[in-house]
């Protein structure tokens, strides 16, 4: 079983994952979840994540607010993508469960600083902004990190906030480049693996006969498959993004990808945020990430289907 922290900006796909997680207490530990701005302000991404641990049950995981902004440039959010709300039209009860009152990034040092080194995976569904800070604050806490999973960047397929960028880099490129540089275990889940996980309308028609309440929540997110898909990369469906990272730690053989040197674009404000993946060693920098790019989107969507029925 790992041990993990969510770090989270709720976020439709985000709910989908933080649901995911909680179906699997077999291979999951929630230890606690950091949310940051990121699809929309701190302060709903912070109730979303507390509003979607009472739908799955599980009001014992406390939720840590984190930074307000990224580390260097203004906030970007992209409620044109997930509502005003980041949950595109789902509805959820007002949670009962407050948040912590310590910050995420204070949080993140101390818990990693008190707890045995190595025993501790960070999951990330976001900007890298909390993470990034607590490196830069304590950077003796880089070798006591498990492994970092992050579902960022993009080669073959562009970006989707910009020409080169991928929204969770492009939003704090600093961040990203902070988590590059730290020598702890990282591996990557792109647009060019994400972009293969899509909710079609059938699959969303199997996903509606499961029936539960996070079903149904995951089923509202993402109704927009149903008769008219929206249309990605002129492929029918939606992605499903985040939720391919707890996926990953719940079934490692759904993705497969290889051990690369991965830079990020901060200073073009052209190409700011874009992932420079040296995916044939054209290069003679160093390998930091594993890049994970081809995924089996049948055993993903088989596996989300079965874990939504576990929950209420």
């Amino acid at each position: 079983m790992r041990r993990i922290v969510i770090d989270t900006d709720p976020g439709k796909d985000d709910a989908v994952a933080i649901l995911l997680a909680l179906a699997a207490p077999e291979e999951l530990e929630i230890v606690s979840i950091t949310s940051v701005a990121g699809n929309v302000p701190l302060a709903r991404t912070t109730e979303n994540a507390l509003a979607l641990l009472e739908l799955g049950g599980r009001t014992d995981v406390p939720v840590f607010p984190g930074c307000t902004r990224p580390m260097v440039r203004p906030a970007v959010t992209a409620e044109h993508v997930h509502g005003e709300t980041g949950l595109q039209g789902l509805v959820l009860p007002a949670a009962v469960a407050a948040p912590q009152s310590r910050h995420a990034v204070d949080h993140l040092v101390e818990l990693l600083l008190r707890e045995p080194a190595g025993s501790i995976t960070l999951c990330l569904l976001g900007p890298a902004t909390n993470l990034a800070m607590a490196l830069v604050k304590a950077p003796e806490i880089a070798p006591r990190i498990a492994e970092i999973v992050w579902m960022a960047g993009a080669r073959s397929e562009g970006g989707n906030v910009s020409p080169a960028a991928e929204y969770n880099v492009y939003a704090d490129p600093e961040a990203a480049a902070v988590l590059l540089a730290s020598g702890v275990p990282l591996t990557l889940l792109p647009l060019d693996l994400t972009h293969q996980v899509l909710m079609t309308r059938d699959r969303l028609l199997e996903l509606r006969a499961v029936d539960t309440a996070a079903a149904r929540a995951v089923c509202t997110m993402f109704g927009d498959a149903d008769g008219n898909p929206q249309r990605e990369r002129e492929r029918d469906g939606i992605p499903l993004h985040d939720p391919c990272v707890i996926a990953h730690l719940m079934d490692p053989v759904l993705f497969r990808g290889r051990l690369i040197n991965v830079a990020v674009e901060t200073a073009s404000p052209l190409t700011a945020g874009m992932t420079v993946a040296d995916w044939f060693g054209a290069t003679d920098r160093a390998p930091n990430a594993t890049w994970l790019n081809e995924a089996d989107a049948d055993r993903f969507f088989a596996l989300l289907r079965e874990r939504l029925s576990r929950l209420p």
